[in-house]
């Protein structure tokens, strides 16, 4: 049994077939290749009675997630059963995972408010190493290749300040990038550049081979949110109330979408035309790639933190008035909602008709349909 778990886990996570990392893939583009159905079915709920704010990833049959109770847990994808549970911080030290998990190969890396990033066997939650920042991390990590493709290494943000590299193997660091502030949202991977926001008001390009910087491009706000990768743009929101699209070979500001005086912490959703991405404003914003110019709007009743997951002509999000929706990403229709009743600040994980969510109410839901669904 342990070795057909290794089998799928291994074949599954560095193509990603299943929801392995926070937005699906290295360019973080938040897209699933489904199906989903119109009118999914409430599945299971796991109780954890923390919130949960860390966003759950799909692999090897197993759902991942964190939780402001300082532990990762593995669960069960099909029955929501408890597969194992490793405690991050310790009696001295109080952690919350708010970090989305990163399943590659055998492995979970996850970053803890404790200050550090650990690696996990995935099958039987055993720590493998644990690699030590000076401060809180809360955002998702990545991964790339070494510059001779024999390694692999892990990237991530911490609050000190500096983008990590470490080796997935052994948790030696490998390079550190640095920054003039906290480093929150996840750093994406595409065409040998690693992309990232920080507080310091920069979006930051960086060389996959050495960690060099090649662009830091100002911006006028804060930025918390996970950078998406299109090509060679790049996508974020941020808290000076607006949306932009950067050039990463040039550093040129391509375009900049505003709609009310609210800023944005979710993280940006891409097609092969649209940025979609949650505002405090309330609304799910679907902003044209090319032009920056709003396609359509969506108004929930809370601010929108969540960031969302595009199913093929669906589109996926929760939203702090406590509802989980799913809408037409042609024009932004309602299809479907369901009630969780408290704000819901994790990001969804779609893959293989399953749809999982946590929420601030303690707990993790999970929702399957029968039906054909969109793909």
């Amino acid at each position: 049994m342990y070795l057909r778990f290794l089998i799928m886990i291994a074949c599954a996570s560095p193509v990603f077939a299943d929801w392995p990392n926070f937005r699906g893939d290295q360019a973080m583009r938040g897209v699933s290749d489904g199906p989903l159905a119109d009118t999914p079915r409430h599945a299971w709920t796991f109780q954890i009675e923390y919130p949960i704010r860390s966003s759950p990833v799909i692999a090897g049959g197993r759902v991942f997630v964190g939780s402001d109770d300082g532990n990762v847990y593995a669960i069960n994808l099909t029955d929501g059963k408890l597969v194992w549970r490793f405690q991050t911080g310790n009696h001295d030290v109080p952690a919350i995972v708010e970090a989305p998990p990163l399943v590659y190969g055998q492995t979970v890396y996850v970053g803890s408010s404790d200050h550090k990033l650990y690696a996990i066997d995935a099958h039987s939650g055993q720590s493998r190493w644990s690699y030590s920042t000076d401060d809180k991390i809360l955002g998702a990590a990545n991964w790339i290749r070494s510059p001779d493709g024999q390694r692999t290494r892990i990237i991530v943000g911490s609050y000190d300040s500096f983008l990590h590299c470490v080796d997935a193997q052994t948790g030696k660091s490998v390079w550190r990038s640095p920054t003039d502030y906290f480093v929150n949202g996840a750093p994406a991977v595409a065409n040998n550049r690693i992309v990232f926001g920080g507080c310091d008001r920069m979006i930051h390009v960086l060389d996959t081979s050495s960690g060099r910087s090649l662009h830091q491009v100002p911006i006028e706000g804060e930025i918390a949110a996970g950078v998406a990768l299109a090509g060679f743009r790049a996508i974020v929101g941020h808290y000076g109330n607006a949306v932009v699209c950067v050039d990463v070979r040039s550093g040129e500001l391509l375009w900049s979408y505003s709609h009310k005086p609210f800023p944005f912490f979710s993280s940006v959703a891409l097609t092969d035309t649209l940025a979609i991405v949650g505002g405090r404003d309330s609304h799910l914003h679907a902003i044209n790639l090319d032009s920056g110019q709003a396609v359509w709007r969506f108004k929930s009743r809370g601010n929108i933190d969540s960031s969302p997951v595009v199913v093929g002509d669906r589109v996926v999000i929760g939203s702090n008035d406590g509802r989980l929706y799913i809408l037409d990403l042609a024009d932004g229709s309602e299809i479907w909602t369901y009630d969780l009743g408290e704000a819901i600040n994790s990001s969804p994980a779609v893959s293989g008709g399953w749809l999982i969510i946590g929420c601030d109410d303690g707990n993790l839901y999970a929702f399957h349909g029968e039906d054909a669904g969109h793909e």
